[in-house]
């Protein structure tokens, strides 16, 4: 889950800081996620699709979920 997310945030032009920001969550929080150091829960999940513009589904499709 967290390389799929760290993806989508380079992809969408997002520096770590930025995307954090942007999400809502605290920067360290988002960098355990995304190297798979900590359990995202649902709401960070809703969070971090509606930073990316995308749909949860999608995400989920492509961590193979």
């Amino acid at each position: 889950m967290g390389a799929v997310i760290r993806s989508g945030r380079k992809e969408a032009g997002f520096s770590q800081e930025a995307f954090a920001d942007a999400s809502g969550i605290d920067r360290s929080h988002m960098g355990k996620i995304e190297r798979g150091e900590r359990n995202i829960t649902l709401l960070n999940l809703i969070r971090i699709a509606e930073a990316l513009d995308c749909r949860l589904s999608e995400i989920l499709a492509k961590a193979d979920l």
